[in-house]
């Protein structure tokens, strides 16, 4: 069973660039893509299902930003959007789809801005997906939570640590919130596998030529509940991908672990 995910920074924008082609090479089980940034009206989803995929879908309530879909191969057992908040609810930044038994969170956290003018708004919305997660894992379901965190958790995950410690996306705060997202029972999947792993990124500035010299971040993520370790055989980094800013992040599972083919 393979997971994707990846920011797209606006699915017509990656469609134009070979989205589909890409999907149907890949062929992830399940995908999840944050930054739509389009009415669902305005998006290939016949392209999409031509291909057998089923779409949950979540759009902000302002035009052309934010957004997320999940699409699987076999239709989820539930879907849920938002965090029951109607302040965060509103930018379209939580789709929760069932599998076999697992809850898949797909989330697009919010940036903290040029200025970190945005940091206090992403704190509620890492407070309020902590207050929802909780009892779920303390209560031993299986939990994974996917997506772009805007946030390197620790300082392998960026290139230049030192000189970020002031930016949105590596501040103290939000990297003690990204700790406080893991003591609730989750694991960073890739860095329990690669616990030494440098220059590993999903994300590179658009400026300067960043990401030709490898000039990235890490803050895409596959979290998941412990009680799943011992399903998952594999996670990649595809940072060849090109078509966004971001790269897709692959999670590989056992067969059976969303309940079957």
């Amino acid at each position: 069973m393979r997971l994707y995910s990846w920011n797209v920074n606006g699915i017509r924008a990656v469609t134009r660039k070979g989205f589909l082609d890409w999907l149907k090479r890949a062929n992830p089980d399940v995908l999840c893509v944050q930054e739509v940034r389009s009415p669902l009206d305005d998006f290939d989803r016949a392209g999409v299902e031509a291909l057998g995929y089923h779409v949950a879908w979540v759009e902000a309530d302002k035009k052309g930003y934010s957004g997320v879909m999940t699409l699987s191969r076999r239709p989820p057992e539930a879907v849920e959007v938002g965090l029951g908040d109607p302040r965060l609810d509103g930018e379209g930044r939580v789709v929760m789809t069932a599998h076999g038994g697992v809850r898949l969170f797909n989330g697009y956290f919010p940036n903290g801005g040029r200025d970190c003018e945005r940091v206090p708004f992403k704190m509620d919305f890492y407070d309020r997906l902590i207050a929802v997660l909780k009892p779920l894992v303390e209560a031993g379901e299986r939990v994974i939570v996917a997506g772009d965190f805007n946030t390197a958790h620790m300082p392998a995950d960026l290139a230049r640590p030192g000189a970020n410690a002031k930016t949105s996306g590596f501040t103290p705060e939000e990297r003690r919130k990204f700790d406080e997202l893991l003591a609730l029972g989750l694991v960073d999947v890739f860095r329990a596998l690669n616990p030494d792993a440098e220059g590993q990124y999903t994300w590179w500035s658009n400026r300067s030529g960043a990401r030709a010299r490898n000039i990235g971040w890490r803050i895409d993520y596959h979290l998941i509940s412990a009680n799943l370790l011992p399903a998952v055989r594999a996670v990649n980094l595809y940072a060849e991908v090109e078509g966004s800013d971001h790269c897709p992040i692959e999670l590989e599972l056992a067969d059976d672990a969303l309940g079957g083919p």
